[in-house]
């Protein structure tokens, strides 16, 4: 196998690693409602987010072909990378890509942890943005794009990122607020069984609009991989087998479950009913399948967590607790900067030692990290049994789980 392989095959199963931890961090945006709320078994739930991403990746590619272009400036007008990227079998690019992928990871693995909902997608794209400045300089970065339209990093990323989740919040908040003036005076067991079918619907249409949007990044960076390795040449559609990588890699992740999450958004933010959360999910789910259908890479952990927040304002008498909020606000406005810093990290050990061996080391580096994050996760495991225990301060404050994910 030749160095320039061997760096691509690394490049590849990082991405779906990344894919992988993307799956199991998102799946409360889905179901950490109706899990919450008893609509549907946590196991169940997960089951169901699985097959719904699973499909959700095959249904548009829109996302996938502007993800990386969005970020860094390694492509041109066509999507194919620049000429000076395709020397040595594109590893200039290669090692980029490789590098933002581990800061992306290593942030989702880390937030995975302490049980916060963060942006996988912001993650990833910090992870490329700080890969790119290490490489390319800040001039490598796209910004602005060619200010004929809203693109680059501010325009794709930073933006809907600062919007999405107050669009979310105020749909779920005006929802939720309709949704109890109508039943008003309804026997409570009568809404709660009506809504709980409903919760089932909404989070099952989140989940697939996750699979449309997020599956997509992956799918954009393996393929400009490809095209930078001279293994494909069309800069307008994916590869089948891609295609399908991504959308097992996402499905599997999300089987998981990733309950620490789980449990922060169904139980930390606010006390959710049936009517909330089917408010919740369905404002989720209108966001996210607009922003795909115009090529936004939104995160899907801001929507969810906005719409949440927005069922609690809106429901009267609901408790949110801002201190939770407080502490994902924090995560959300580092988690640019944290997984760049990564991502340079990782570029500057691997252009360091050079060739097939430097994307190596990274990628030992990688497991490395992933392994002594999943081993201190079994000190305090949570899992599906425990997932709806009463909210501590401490999302993982528990001792008698003892499957984790």
């Amino acid at each position: 196998m030749t160095s320039e392989l061997i760096v691509l095959a690394l490049v590849v199963v990082t991405a779906l690693g990344f894919d992988f931890t993307n799956g199991f961090h998102d799946t409360g945006n889905a179901m950490a409602t109706s899990i919450a709320t008893g609509a549907l078994k946590p196991k169940v739930a997960v089951a169901l987010s699985a097959v719904l991403n699973l499909v959700g990746a095959f249904l548009s590619v829109e996302v996938a072909l502007t993800v990386t272009n969005a970020v860094i400036k390694i492509q041109d007008k066509s999507g194919a990378p620049k000429p000076e990227f395709l020397a040595d079998g594109g590893n200039a690019l290669l090692v980029i890509v490789m590098a933002g992928l581990v800061g992306g990871i290593v942030w989702n693995l880390l937030t995975w942890l302490v049980g916060l909902p963060s942006s996988s997608s912001h993650a990833l794209f910090g992870g490329l943005i700080g890969a790119g400045i290490a490489g390319l300089g800040f001039g490598g970065v796209n910004w602005v794009g060619d200010g004929s339209k809203l693109d680059g990093v501010i325009g794709k990323v930073i933006l809907p990122a600062l919007m999405s989740p107050f669009i979310a919040a105020g749909v779920a908040a005006v929802g939720t607020w309709l949704i109890y003036k109508i039943t008003a005076g309804v026997a409570k067991r009568r809404t709660d069984s009506g809504f709980r079918w409903g919760q089932i619907g909404s989070a099952s249409l989140v989940s697939l609009a996750h699979g449309t949007n997020d599956a997509q990044k992956t799918m954009g960076v393996i393929t400009l991989a490809l095209i930078a390795a001279g293994h494909w040449s069309e800069t307008g559609s994916i590869p089948f087998w891609v295609k399908l990588a991504c959308a097992l890699a996402i499905a599997l992740g999300t089987y998981l479950g990733g309950w620490r999450i789980i449990r922060t958004l169904g139980k930390g933010l606010v006390e959710i009913e049936s009517p909330q959360g089917m408010a919740a999910e369905s404002s989720s789910a209108a966001v996210i399948l607009a922003s795909s259908h115009l090529g936004f890479a939104l995160s899907t952990t801001h929507v969810a967590t906005g719409s949440i927040l927005g069922t609690g304002i809106g429901r009267p008498g609901a408790e949110v607790r801002w201190k939770v909020a407080g502490r994902m606000g924090l995560a959300w406005l580092i988690t640019l900067p944290a997984a760049a810093l990564v991502g340079a990290l990782m570029w500057f050990i691997a252009h360091s030692i050079g060739g097939a061996a430097g994307a190596v080391v990274v990628f030992a580096i990688l497991v490395v990290a992933a392994v002594g994050m999943w081993m201190r996760s079994r000190l305090q495991p949570v899992g599906a049994h425990n997932v709806n225990d009463e909210w501590s301060e401490s999302p993982a404050d528990t001792t008698r789980a003892t499957v984790d994910a």
